[in-house]
């Protein structure tokens, strides 16, 4: 590893100059954003309104206390949809190099994807997306 990080640092392509065009589109990136937001600070209004200044709710009147009790179940889909949703970003690379994986990479790939499904069937027998109110 440490060979083949050396040998990429020491290409003969790779000069500090190289990078000069990177470092400069940062510095102008970070000098625009600055710009940008110091110009608007002293060009954009100043009217502190009550109403302004007031808690926007989703344009909802607000009532009630906010600590209320929650149902579980959102919460768990949520970290649910978090899981599957995290299995499908592992796809994109197989999809890219699935001919040169050949069929050692599709059988892992359906290892995989096993593994997700029998999480999947113990989610459903456990109810957890069954939801009763």
């Amino acid at each position: 590893m440490i060979d083949l990080l050396q040998a990429t640092v020491n290409s003969p392509g790779t000069t500090s100059a190289s990078y000069l065009p990177i470092g400069l589109q940062v510095l102008f990136v970070v000098g625009l954003v600055g710009f940008l937001l110091i110009i608007t600070h002293f060009l954009g209004p100043k009217r502190q309104t009550a109403e302004k200044l007031e808690t926007f709710a989703g344009g909802i009147a607000s009532h009630g206390d906010a600590r209320q009790p929650m149902a579980i179940n959102y919460f768990l889909v949520a970290i649910l949809f978090v899981l599957f949703d995290v299995e499908i970003i592992f796809f994109y690379p197989y999809a890219i190099n699935f001919r040169a994986l050949g069929w050692d990479g599709f059988w892992a790939v359906m290892m995989f994807v096993s593994f997700f499904l029998c999480g999947f069937i113990y989610i459903i027998k456990k109810g957890a997306l069954i939801w009763e109110d």
